[in-house]
């Protein structure tokens, strides 16, 4: 099993802590990880690129994710913007900060036969830490989902990474957003 996994966000959003974050969680769980970001000299606010593979056996690729078979869109302004599902493999993943349903975010990007998933991963963030950082709710849609890792080991990197309650609003975020998400098959 090789799981890869695209990120979209802007500069400053936490795609790169995001990305890495599952990769750390996926590591303790056993799995076999890479994490990495794509971007050139952009500013805050530019398209950023975020790619991590889990796999049960050593990763021998070393290169950007081309045909990602889950992608997920941290920054809705970016639909329209850019092709968030180049290269998503049939019956791929994709989940996106969204108010909108599953079904009109398939029907707009045209991706009938992916398994479409949203949540307002911008509500949850502003409800839970009072501030619109919503890259960890978004774990919690992408766990939901597509099982790649525990929420125990999810919970346990995020409290490493953010100690105190700063962490302990990150988790009740992606454990939040993990109930909330909702896709169509």
């Amino acid at each position: 099993m090789l799981i890869e996994i695209r990120w979209h966000g802007r500069g400053g959003q936490g795609i790169v802590t995001v990305s890495r974050l599952l990769a750390q969680a996926a590591l303790l769980d056993g799995k076999y990880v890479q994490a990495f970001p794509e971007f050139g000299p952009e500013r805050r606010g530019a398209p950023v690129t975020g790619y991590t593979r889990i796999s049960n056996e050593p990763i021998i690729v070393h290169s950007q994710i081309y045909n990602p078979n889950v992608v997920v869109v941290v920054d809705p302004t970016l639909i329209g913007k850019v092709n968030v599902t180049a290269g998503l493999v049939q019956k791929g993943f994709l989940i996106v900060n969204s108010e909108r349903s599953p079904k009109e975010i398939r029907e707009d990007l045209e991706v009938l036969d992916a398994k479409v998933y949203t949540v307002d991963a911008v509500k949850i963030a502003l409800e839970i830490l009072g501030r619109p950082i919503y890259n960890t709710a978004m774990l919690g849609a992408l766990l939901k989902a597509v099982p790649v890792t525990t929420m125990d080991s999810l919970a346990k990197v995020i409290a490493e990474r953010f100690p105190g309650a700063v962490g302990e609003k990150n988790i009740a975020v992606i454990r939040r957003a993990y109930e909330e998400a909702y896709g169509i098959e």
